[in-house]
């Protein structure tokens, strides 16, 4: 398996903070966005990473095991279990060489999975389990809320959580519900990519919404109010007087979720469409021509 350098990925160094990775995270994913490069394979393979990359520096517990185990961080409790057999046993502690994400565990391997170490103790090979891939598809409202979900996968039913904030292309990975390992090995994992329909009349962008709104001609003179559908509901708006065609207004968290960070929401952006007034009466065009002279 090839190292992969989360920390490279998301173009911070191992002292990032919490917020530089949330940060680092997000103007990436925006960058990469599938939905922004329709034709561009490199970034949705980039936008997988940047996830995957996301998916291990958020989360402390794995962020530390990457940090100490490098590219075998998801071995960290074999890992574990080993050096505490071999402690007790009396062969040697811990064997692996690694002080840096990507080092060498060559010795930790031969002792765990066949070689032989310490003294010429050998023990039959271990062989992680085959990961599973499959994508689920999803509409864009019920990537709006948290949801559950049961999925079947080889024979088995798997009950997920899927966060509200998913994003259309993300793959997240569920561990040990892949192929079973070999001699007492590791179960492989499962991986999700999501494929996220939009059957709403916004467009989402990141956290972001847009969506245009209708506006009769003379709620736009005049001013007044009009009501809106949003994914949350419906919301009032004040509707300034000479409101221009195509000018646009934000509604502050009236966006999608954050993806892991409840409780935060993108904007909403609403652009104006000013109808014009068709089959008019006479009276009607009458006042308008006034006005035009006036």
């Amino acid at each position: 398996m090839n190292f992969v350098d989360y920390y490279k990925i998301l173009g911070i160094d191992k002292t990032a903070t919490p917020k530089d990775v949330k940060s680092a995270y997000r103007k990436l994913a925006r960058k990469y966005h599938p939905d922004l490069n329709p034709d561009n394979a490199d970034a949705k393979r980039n936008f997988q990473q940047i996830n995957e990359a996301n998916e291990v520096l958020s989360d402390p517990e794995k962020r530390k095991k990457f940090d100490q185990y490098g590219k075998d961080w998801q071995h960290a409790g074999e890992f574990e279990k080993q050096n505490q057999y071999d402690r007790q046993s009396g062969t040697g502690g811990q064997r692996f060489r690694s002080e840096e994400p990507g080092g060498d565990f060559s010795d930790f391997f031969e002792n765990m999975f066949g070689g032989s170490a310490g003294g010429g103790r050998s023990r039959q090979a271990k062989y992680r389990g085959e990961d599973f891939k499959t994508e689920l598809q999803l509409d864009l409202i019920d990537a709006y809320k948290t949801r559950k979900q049961t999925l079947t996968v080889n024979g088995n039913k798997i009950r997920i959580t899927i966060p509200a904030g998913i994003e259309n292309g993300q793959t997240i990975k569920i561990q040990g519900h892949g192929g079973p390992g070999t001699n007492g090995g590791p179960n492989g994992d499962l991986y999700i990519t999501f494929s996220i329909a939009n059957h709403t009349t916004m467009k989402r962008l990141g956290d972001n919404l847009y969506t245009t709104a209708d506006l009769d001609l003379f709620t736009a003179v005049l001013g007044g109010e009009i009501t809106i559908k949003t994914l949350d509901g419906q919301v009032k708006l004040n509707v300034a007087p000479e409101t221009q065609n195509g000018s646009k207004i934000k509604l502050k968290g009236k966006g999608f979720p954050v993806y892991k960070d409840d409780g935060h929401f993108g904007d909403l952006f609403v652009t104006w469409n000013i109808k014009i007034p068709s089959n008019l009466s006479d009276k009607q065009k009458e006042l308008f021509a006034e006005l035009s002279r006036a």
